[in-house]
């Protein structure tokens, strides 16, 4: 009887564990549901980029503020505040404009403001985050192995966890490794963190002087409205050495806010409230 017991007990928990796919599947099109409702939607930007040299101290730092509004493809970001920093021989300088050069070569400078174009400005997205750095979408979902790692309590509400993987052979189209946290009823991501799947190769560590250790980002989503999943804050840190002499601890955080829904007959944004 007991032994009936045990078994039924378990049957019953393993027919209660979700199938990987079925979540997955579920996430891809919520996705691609959410990126489509964007694009009726203004806000606000606010980035943070920060490079520290070998010895501690900040050698450059940026504080941009963006106004966000979308295009047929991708989004168009509007600079709305700018204020930055730099540090040469033991000074520190404002300056006033992206990509600025105190000097005739300014790695750092280059180094920076390639770095908030190319992670928060991909024009494939609605919301500016690379697509490929959080691999949720269906074509990117296709590159990957996903685990479920159990459920348990986010914010108050319950979720998925999900570890994913590069499929064997696609590592030259996907770079990452991570878990994400999925929300059980409406089967959309509320946080994703993923760092580089593959270590830099010694040959260019030798030959180059190159290593990256640590890249990796974090993205949280809040819900705004049915089926309306914005990322609201991302951010990573790495450390870089490069040409022998070169190193610096890189880091960006961005938080966006102040979601506005636009009128498409009139053109005029208005307030929406946070569900």
């Amino acid at each position: 009887m007991k032994i009936l017991l045990l078994a039924a007990t378990f049957g019953c928990a393993w027919a209660q564990t979700p199938d990987i796919g079925q979540i997955m599947s579920r996430v891809a099109l919520n996705q691609a549901k959410s990126q489509d409702l964007r694009k009726f939607y203004v806000y606000n930007q606010k980035q943070l980029l920060k490079m520290v040299r070998g010895n501690g101290k900040v050698a450059r730092e940026e504080h941009r503020e963006y106004a966000i509004s979308p295009k047929e493809r991708g989004i168009k970001k509007d600079l709305t505040r700018f204020d930055g920093t730099y540090e040469a021989h033991g000074r520190y300088t404002a300056y006033d404009k992206p990509g600025y050069s105190y000097k005739g070569i300014d790695i750092d400078g280059q180094v920076l403001d390639g770095m908030s174009n190319d992670m928060t400005d991909d024009q494939e997205s609605r919301d500016g985050i690379g697509h490929d750095l959080f691999p949720l979408t269906y074509h990117q979902q296709l590159k990957y192995n996903f685990q479920f790692m159990g459920t348990e309590t986010f914010r108050g509400r319950p979720v998925y966890r999900v570890s994913f993987v590069p499929k064997p052979h696609q590592e030259e189209e996907a770079a990452w490794k991570g878990e994400a946290l999925i929300d059980t009823e409406e089967f959309q991501p509320v946080q994703v963190s993923t760092r580089l799947a593959f270590n830099i190769p010694l040959a260019v560590k030798v030959l180059l002087g190159t290593n990256i250790k640590g890249l990796g980002f974090a993205v949280t989503y809040q819900k705004f409205a049915d089926g309306l999943w914005f990322p609201v804050s991302y951010g990573g840190e790495f450390d870089v050495r490069a040409v022998f002499f070169y190193k610096r601890v890189i880091s960006i955080s961005l938080v966006n806010s102040d979601f506005r829904k636009m009128d498409v007959t009139s053109n005029i944004a208005y307030n929406t409230e946070d569900k």
